[in-house]
């Protein structure tokens, strides 16, 4: 095989093009995709994401439909894909590598208004990038006619199918001129592919492109590591893991929507920047949740499979499975978002006791051994935000950008000893940048391994006292009976007074990231007393709502926030005895989830 694009037969518009966007030797599957489908071979492809396969299908295409002028809704060539996203990402690479060649590429997905899409067709485009319903919905009604196709690629072929495309696939596939060319790639090809492949695609060219080889020269470094934790200490766990790997963006994935809303809800709750993505948002929703996450305004993203499809975000250092995926390449497909061009990449999974099964078959399947390792302690979590404390001042010390606080640092090093004066401001840096996590008490069972005489040990220090397990950011509240709680929230107990903890409820205590957790039962319980808020779950209120409107409109410290108690019809803040006057006049003038609540003291409940 060749190792540049122009000896792979590419025209020169193409190759000028692609050295400007930097790119200097083709991948493994472009090297052997790229020269069949310039012969006009129909092509069968199995490669893992991050391999370069939309350029691989993509620069054919181009070079197949370029110096023809489409007519009126007939366009050239058909890209079938499983997500917006992904549409929007194919339509964006064909657009810089088409653009020396005057080529007209059009996405056309739900979600994107319709009358605007058919006004693209009607000018004439070469290429069309979409999803499957959609494409549908405009042949149906002639907006889309595909007797003038000469090649259709589908992208991503067996996830279109778990989606529950198949019978769209079949039915625009037979909407397309016998003569066409079709290139089909997938990264599994179970039964369902290879019946589609036998059907539609004529004597295929068949390329199969390991992991390892597709990377090769350029092998995605990630670090993976397994942390072995019972399902009801998941979350507290989770979070000591992002304190101490610190990521730029992670990106968090659950198997269903309703595990993602509820994570992200959580996560927001611990401190973090948090941002869902699933398939029952709307586009406008999810396109604002992606500019949010590529401009570095996102420490977490939350997601389901099917949603992170197409993904691809340069500063994603992170991936965490919340949930092991059944499926080794699902698992790689995860994986393989981040580690991507040379960078080093990291993959987190959170494994219960009983999935060592599920972690076996992947080492398995990717010949890879995935490192076991403890949950952080809280003294670990301690050290690694000092270690970041020490890192950030180390970085202003070599600036040397000092003079104008100099003389502060000289007059106190007169009146006290130099190396306290310095302490003091480590302290306050420390506070300032990350918080005081002097204590988190979350009683995490400590799982080393999955072999017979591994038992859980509990880490030190020993739990709360009996009615409270304190975890950073959530609490217990209520009787123990039957040891660890079970369900997650629950609504308040019918006949329950206002603003009595309900029994077997998980109460928020969201602190901003970096902010003291897991030290809310330190306060005097003299000082804190209750507001009453006119809005509750039926209005669609979560913790983060209550704590983003006291913090952000009343400018209240988060950390001074205590209990949060979200009923059906109403909500209960626990604050400071000092910050309730204020609060309750300033949320009288601002709204909460986009609408306004009626808000005072909870008289007759003082604590």
């Amino acid at each position: 095989m060749s190792d540049t694009f122009e000896a792979l037969g590419l025209g020169t518009e193409l190759v000028t093009e692609l050295a400007s966007l930097g790119y200097e030797e083709p991948t493994p599957i472009q090297k052997a995709a790229i020269p069949p489908l310039l012969a006009g071979r129909d092509l069968l492809g199995q490669a893992a994401t991050g391999t370069g396969k939309t350029a691989a299908f993509a620069l054919p295409i181009l070079q197949l439909v370029g110096g023809t002028k489409p007519e009126p809704l007939k366009p050239l060539a058909l890209v079938l894909v499983p997500t917006r996203e992904l549409a929007v990402q194919v339509c964006e690479a064909c657009h810089r590598y088409g653009k020396g060649l005057g080529i007209a590429v059009a996405p056309i997905y739900g979600g994107q208004e319709f009358h605007r899409q058919v006004v693209a067709l009607r000018r004439g485009v070469h290429v069309v990038v979409a999803t499957p319903g959609r494409a549908l919905d405009h042949m149906r009604r002639g907006t889309l006619d595909l007797s003038a196709l000469r090649i259709v690629a589908l992208d991503e072929a067996d996830e279109m199918l778990d989606m529950g495309f198949a019978e769209d696939l079949e039915l625009i596939l037979e909407g397309t001129p016998e003569t066409r060319q079709t290139a089909l790639f997938s990264a599994t090809l179970p039964p369902r592919i290879a019946s589609i492949a036998e059907k539609h695609l004529r004597d295929p060219e068949r390329i199969l492109i390991a992991r390892d080889a597709a990377t090769k020269g350029s092998v995605p470094k990630v670090r993976q590591t397994a942390y072995i934790v019972p399902r009801p200490h998941k979350i507290a766990a989770l979070g000591r893991v992002l304190d101490l790997e610190s990521p730029t963006l992670a990106l968090v994935f659950c198997r269903t929507r309703l595990e993602v809303d509820e994570l992200a809800e959580r996560l927001v709750g611990r401190g973090y920047r948090v941002a869902s993505l699933h398939g029952g948002m709307g586009q406008a929703e999810r396109d604002r949740v992606m500019a949010r996450a590529r401009a570095g305004t996102v420490d977490l993203l939350v997601a389901t499979d099917v949603a992170a499809r197409g993904i691809d975000i340069d500063h994603l250092t992170h991936v965490v499975n919340f949930d092991v995926p059944s499926s080794p390449e699902a698992y790689v497909h995860r994986i393989g978002r981040t580690g991507r061009a040379g960078r080093e990449g990291v993959a987190i999974s959170l494994v219960e006791p009983r999935g060592h099964r599920l972690l076996r078959n992947i080492e398995q399947a990717t010949k890879q051994k995935i490192a076991i390792a403890t949950v952080p302690s809280p003294m670990d979590v301690k050290a690694r935000r000092l270690d970041m404390t020490k890192g950030a001042i180390r970085e202003v010390l070599e600036s040397g950008d000092l003079e104008a606080y100099r003389s502060v640092a000289e007059s106190l090093a007169s009146e006290f000893d130099p190396m306290d004066v310095a302490a003091a401001a480590v302290r306050l840096a420390h506070e300032a940048l990350e918080g005081d996590a002097a204590r988190d008490e979350a009683d995490i069972p400590v799982i080393e391994g999955f072999g017979r005489n591994d038992r859980p040990r509990r880490e030190s220090p020993a739990p709360t006292e009996q009615g409270q397990r304190a975890s950073r950011g959530w609490q217990w509240s209520g009787p123990q009976q039957g040891g660890a709680p079970q369900g997650g929230d629950r609504e308040p107990e019918r006949g329950a007074p206002r603003g009595a903890a309900p029994r077997g409820q998980w109460q928020d205590r969201p602190p901003q990231r970096g902010a003291p957790r897991g030290q809310w039962n330190d306060r005097d319980p003299q000082d804190m007393e209750r507001i009453f808020i006119g809005l509750g779950r039926k209005a669609g209120v979560r913790p983060a709502d209550v704590v983003g409107a006291i913090a952000n409109e009343a400018n209240v410290n988060p950390r001074g926030i205590g209990d949060i108690e979200i009923a059906e019809l109403y909500t209960i803040v626990e604050l400071p005895a000092r910050d309730v006057d204020h609060v309750v006049r300033v949320l009288r003038g601002a709204t909460i989830r986009g609408r306004k609540a009626k808000v005072n003291r909870d008289l007759g409940i003082r604590k």
